[in-house]
């Protein structure tokens, strides 16, 4: 039986990727805020509530992440930039998800193919912002795009057959983008999580330290 640990297990991607990978037999350990008391913006929390999983895991998935944190909505223009939101946007969507890597890298299996991935998003990318604003968001999602791509490279040098990829899970129907678009216009959570998993399924060292959509498509740093 494959093992997967699902990190951010409580939101709606999270969710759905564990209905998902049990329906496909995998065994699968769930940490999350609500259920572990995970705080992704402290390295003690996730060290105490990692630190005691013993692994390996074939698949590691990060499914944390946030766009509207404390109230604070996407900027629209540079006046509305905040010291503060923007820490914040970088201590939920950059550092935390780094300190998961950090913490969690023990878990990966060292003999045969094991898989990190973090949810990124496609506004994090540089080469295909044609729009501006969302300062915070885009930034700290090309911030986690670097560390996802870095690690790959580290993790490449004791862990031959690992993949490391960050992905985009489309706009999923979730109160994460509920301000946003409206639900009939996104992607069920459910179908969202079939294919970023088939996406995974299908990828072999050779990919390692890339960015994918949904479809498996590469998308620009």
């Amino acid at each position: 039986m494959k093992t997967a640990l699902v990190i951010g297990a409580t939101g709606g991607i999270g969710q759905a990727i564990c209905a998902e990978l049990s329906g496909q037999g995998h065994h699968v350990t769930q940490v999350s805020r609500s259920r572990d008391g995970l705080d992704i913006r402290s390295e003690a929390s996730i060290k105490s509530v990692l630190d005691p999983l013993t692994g390996p895991y074939d698949l590691i998935f990060i499914a944390t992440g946030a766009l509207q944190i404390d109230g604070a909505a996407p900027e629209k223009s540079l006046r509305q930039l905040s010291e503060t939101a923007l820490q914040d946007q970088f201590a939920v969507n950059a550092t935390g998800p780094a300190l998961i890597l950090k913490h969690s890298l023990r878990l990966l299996p060292r003999d045969k193919r094991g898989v990190i991935s973090a949810l990124s998003a496609r506004v994090g990318s540089i080469g295909d912002n044609r729009l501006g604003g969302w300062y915070g968001y885009r930034a700290a999602k090309a911030a986690l795009n670097q560390i996802i791509h870095g690690a790959a490279i580290e993790i490449a040098r004791t862990h031959k057959h690992a993949i490391c990829v960050a992905l985009h899970p489309g706009t999923v129907a979730t109160p994460f983008t509920a301000d946003f678009v409206s639900p009939e216009k996104a992607t069920p959570p459910k179908d969202a999580a079939k294919s970023m998993l088939a996406v995974l399924d299908g990828l072999t060292p050779e990919h390692t330290g890339n960015f994918y959509d949904y479809a498996g498509k590469p998308i620009p740093w």
